[in-house]
């Protein structure tokens, strides 16, 4: 079904937001088709991430093509039941959402199953009700909602998932996602969420006041050094991914893996000093990392 000039508009609000990534969402050297199905599918992750953050855009259109009453505009956990339930339209019927519509063709062509889907949905509910994690591996398990599916799919639009690959990309997806929370320490604290384990916390003698300090003392330093070695080492594990496949597609993995590398970098070359701002890492520092990762060198 085709979308009105207003319906394109509000979609691309959010597909927009693919340039701020810390890796390639669609480059342009992949078949159209694959690149179509890519945005399809980081669309649909980017709304649901903004709903959970509270961050749609002003004005309640998403909530209306949702079919969520204006009262009930600003309930992320409304929105999101309602979401799910555009979700299930996708699979049998005629999604209400711009976006979802979108999805549509993506799914039925990759033969998708819901799974992947509901999982980045649980994901943001757990973020309306979990604000700390005490352990690692709480937030690994949170991990494999928020950030995981996104490797999954990535492989069934390619049409190369296997159980490996599928191990591999779940270790580079939760590497990637343990990154983008050191870079976004300040901004989730604001937000009332910290993903920086308890047990790390008090270990390095860190207190939840120290992460609102304008700029880090050396035990947070020292604890966002742990953490990075802990996505550095997750991103090694995931890196033979890449040389699993081949063509285009192992360009694009190894974009997905030289981000986090980048992004590890930027956060060592910051002094792990995380609060001011997230460090991002340069375009030629990716690039490097790129060639990189397709040589095989660690």
């Amino acid at each position: 079904m085709a979308m009105d000039d207003l319906q394109l508009r509000d979609a691309s609000a959010v597909l927009a937001k693919a340039a701020d990534e810390n890796f390639p969402v669609a480059p342009f050297f992949l078949p159209r088709a694959w690149r179509d199905d890519l945005m399809a599918v980081y669309g649909y992750a980017r709304l649901v991430d903004d709903i959970g953050d509270g961050d749609l855009a002003p004005g309640g259109a998403d909530a209306r093509y949702l079919g969520v009453d204006p009262e009930s505009a600003d309930d992320r956990l409304v929105l999101l039941d309602a979401f799910e339930a555009d979700l299930h339209r996708v699979f049998d019927g005629t999604p209400h959402h711009p976006l979802m519509r979108a999805l549509q063709p993506t799914v039925r062509r990759c033969h998708l199953t819901p799974e992947p889907f509901l999982g980045l949905i649980a994901a943001n509910r757990q973020d309306q009700l979990v604000a700390r994690y005490e352990t690692y591996d709480d937030l690994l398990a949170y991990c494999e909602l928020s950030a995981n599916p996104v490797g999954r799919l990535v492989l069934g639009i390619t049409g190369t998932a296997t159980p490996e690959r599928i191990r591999r990309s779940d270790a580079v997806c939760t590497a990637l996602q343990i990154v983008e929370h050191l870079q976004d320490v300040a901004e989730d604290l604001a937000r009332d969420r910290i993903y920086l384990p308890a047990g790390d916390m008090k270990r390095f003698h860190v207190q939840e006041r120290d992460l609102a300090a304008p700029t880090a003392g050396a035990s947070v330093r020292a604890l966002v050094a742990y953490e990075a070695e802990r996505a550095r080492c997750l991103l090694n594990e995931g890196t033979p991914l890449v040389g699993s496949v081949h063509g285009r597609l192992k360009v694009l993995l190894a974009g997905f893996v030289a981000g986090g590398r980048a992004a590890v970098s930027a956060i060592a070359a910051a002094g792990y000093d995380v609060l001011p701002g997230p460090p991002k890492p340069t375009k030629p520092r990716l690039l490097r990392e790129v060639g990189a990762v397709l040589r095989g060198e660690g």
